[in-house]
């Protein structure tokens, strides 16, 4: 191996040659770029090589052994004081470097043949191993580890092919483009999908909805519009949003699939009705349900919708004053299979109309006639009687309907009497539901007509009948099993006997409904046995009675009693409301009663079974109380129906903490000073009035005066 020794002798500049480590001459080519591992290595040669890294380095460890073998440390490569003054070696001293530079040349302080600040009296001698065997010259650099050589790698690699194949250059191995997927060819999901399925989509929107899609697009526009989405148009919830146009255009593209039409208040579509009245009701010919309530369409557009569609089964026409009883006739004549009809409010018709729909209308079981001129026409009732078809009969605020009027509507003419118990042989009334609110002519005579003859009835509407008794109701609440809905407001002459007749009555069983608002006779002596024996209310309207708290506190237990009967814990934690107890109004009822109901919506409950284990209510009660107690009786009902129990706990103790506060400030604090001041101001007048001063006057100045004098 050839060495470098540098030997200080006074030469010119122009004396120093390189020659390289062998006698042949220098290649005229350059070698090819190594690539990969083998530049790698050729690299760290290059740099243990280096003379610019003895000005970086530091010295070397004690315990560092620099001339042993795998030591690759390029810092510590020569001492940091050279023996020979100089410790610049030219990068062309490298044996491995044939010659040619293999200092970077990025490194300014590599020294050359051409930079001035070389040491001229600097003598380079390469030494072959001949010259250099009798000499003990320390190492002059360090060789590289053996897993890092080039010769012994390249050796391990030629003996093992597989390791060589490993270690293949990473540059060296060809691109494989991979293999381009074919595109696939875009699939119109909406476009592809069947109409049928199209439809059942849109079905989930509501109208409203499906006409705002109509603007994503002309195809998403036609959809829209097809007469299959508009089976059942209902615009009581929209009728203030939608425009007369969008109302005609649906009617026209969907009208023979139109089965209901309700345009409930569309008071827009007065103008449209003149306009196109003739091509709407050229294509709505297939209606079933029909209600045009409280809308302003002319007499013939309604006529036209009354001859082109014989299959019509519900009509609403209340409140529409335009109508007579020539609609009633056109009524008579094409639909015969109609089952409700409501002519509510329409001042121009009277039984007369009626009459013929009765006649020709065989299916007939709804009918809805408040205010309805001429219930005092026998003949009217009397077909009514014989067809006995009505379910449900309303006749609110009909003045003209009297004892006499209902006595035909129930026995009919002369009815055989039954000689046991004096009552009419007829058969019995289909009636369901019976609405005879602001029937000021009825008496207790009409109730008992319907005593023993309406077993089937449901419902019973006798609000404002201020004639009625109590001898009146007791014989039709022993004859009416079925009841669920009784509503007697504003009933003066009626006691709490009535109410107690109730809690005996085949009827308390199923009651659910019971309104006695504005009867100032009821209080505690009638509610409290409704409230024990009707198990199954879901509402009591009890405003401005005479009721008190004993009655909500009854409530209270009456609920937390179904719970606990019911055997089963609300694992969601959520209520729901089982009772609707309205009592503003009450004078005697206190913030005490509320405070029970409070208390018992949000009561833990334990099963049986499991006694360790609390469940929530499963019902609660929904109270509608004085304006003052109403905000915080609100908030605890959201919070007891969300399951959030403890915190609807903490507000009614916060409450209740309150209202005590706020009774004992009135009755030691600042209502006693307004008490007394008031009293001083009341002896005052009183003074003056005693002195013969003008009531309401100016008052004269007065002092308590000296107390010594």
């Amino acid at each position: 191996m050839a060495q470098v020794i540098e030997e200080h002798t006074p030469t010119s500049p122009e004396s120093i040659s390189f020659t390289p480590a062998h006698s042949g001459a220098l290649p005229d080519e350059v070698p090819p770029k190594l690539r990969g591992r083998r530049r790698l290595l050729q690299s760290l040669q290059r740099m243990s090589s280096s003379p610019s890294l003895a000005k970086m380095g530091r010295p070397p460890s004690s315990t560092y052994r620099g001339g042993g073998k795998g030591s690759l440390s390029c810092v510590s490569l020569s001492p940091t004081t050279p023996i020979y003054g100089h410790s610049h070696s030219s990068s062309y001293a490298s044996q491995s470097s044939a010659g040619f530079s293999t200092a970077p040349t990025s490194v300014a302080s590599t020294p050359s043949a051409d930079m001035r600040f070389f040491n001229p009296k600097t003598r380079v001698r390469i030494l072959d191993e001949v010259t250099t065997k009798n000499r003990d010259a320390a190492p002059t650099s360090v060789p590289v580890p053996v897993e890092f050589r080039y010769g012994s790698m390249g050796a391990a690699l030629a003996s093992a092919p597989q390791i060589h194949e490993n270690f293949e250059d990473y540059f060296s191995i060809p691109v494989v483009k991979a293999k381009v997927q074919p595109r696939r060819v875009n699939f119109d999901f909406w476009g592809e999908m069947p109409n049928e399925i199209k439809v059942q989509i849109f079905q989930y929107l509501q109208p409203k909805e499906i006409v705002r899609c109509s603007s994503v697009s002309r195809a998403w526009h036609k959809m829209c519009f097809d007469g299959q989405l508009w089976i059942k148009l209902d615009t009581s919830d929209f009728y203030t949003d939608i425009t007369s146009e969008s109302l005609v255009k649906i009617m026209t593209g969907a009208g023979p699939f139109v089965r209901d039409l309700n345009l409930r208040g569309c008071v827009q579509m007065r103008e449209r009705w003149q306009m196109d009245s003739q091509k709407i009701t050229d294509v709505c010919r297939n209606l079933e349900y029909f209600s045009i309530e409280d809308c302003r369409i002319d007499r013939s557009t309604v006529h036209c919708f009354l001859l082109r569609n014989s299959r019509l089964v519900h009509i609403n026409l209340s409140r529409l004053s335009t109508l007579n009883n020539a609609a009633m006739k056109i009524i008579a004549q094409g639909c015969p299979q109609l089952e409700h009809l409501n002519v509510s409010w329409c001042q121009n018709i009277d039984t007369k109309g009626l009459q013929k729909i009765v006649q020709s209308c065989p299916k007939l079981k709804e009918l809805w006639a408040g205010e309805i001129k001429g219930f005092d026409n026998h003949d009217f009732l009397l077909e009514l009687f014989s067809r006995n078809t009505l379910e449900r009969l309303f006749v609110s605020h009909c003045v003209d309907l009297d004892d006499e009027s209902l006595e035909v509507l129930m026995h009919g003419k002369e009815p055989e009497i039954d000689v046991l118990t004096g009552r009419p042989v007829v058969p019995p009334r289909n009636f369901r539901h019976l609405s005879f609110d602001r029937c000021s002519a009825l008496t207790d005579k009409s109730l008992k007509t319907l005593s023993h003859n309406v077993p089937r009835l449901v419902g019973l509407q006798i609000d404002q009948c201020s004639k009625l008794t109590d001898d009146g109701l007791t014989g039709i609440l022993e004859s009416t099993p079925c009841l669920t809905h009784l509503n007697m407001e504003e009933l003066d002459k009626v006691t709490n006997l009535t109410l107690q007749n109730i809690a005996k009555a085949p009827c308390a069983k199923s009651l659910e409904h019971l309104s006695i608002s504005y009867c100032e006779n009821l209080g505690d002596t009638g509610m409290l046995p409704v409230i024990r024996n009707c198990r199954k209310l879901k509402s009591i309207m009890m405003d401005n009675t005479r009721i008190s708290d004993l009655v909500l506190t009854e409530a209270a237990a009456q609920v937390r009693h179904r719970n606990r009967k019911r055997m089963v814990g609300n694992a969601s934690g959520k209520p729901e409301v089982g009772l609707k107890m309205v009592v503003y109004d009450c004078q005697n009822v206190n913030w005490t009663g509320v405070r029970e109901v409070l208390s018992r919506n949000a009561e833990f409950y334990r099963l049986p079974h499991d006694s360790t284990a609390p469940t929530y209510p499963c019902e609660i009660i929904s109270l509608k109380c004085f304006y003052g107690y109403q905000p915080t009786v609100e908030e605890h009902t959201k919070r007891v129906l969300r399951g959030d129990l403890a915190r609807a706990s903490m507000l009614e103790r916060k409450w209740a903490e309150y209202m005590v506060a706020t009774e004992e400030a009135g009755a030691q604090g600042v209502g006693q000073r307004r008490r007394r001041r008031r009293a001083r101001d009341a002896a005052m007048v009183h003074a003056d009035e005693e002195e013969g001063g003008a009531r309401g006057g100016r008052r004269r100045a007065r002092s308590g005066g000296c107390i010594v004098m």
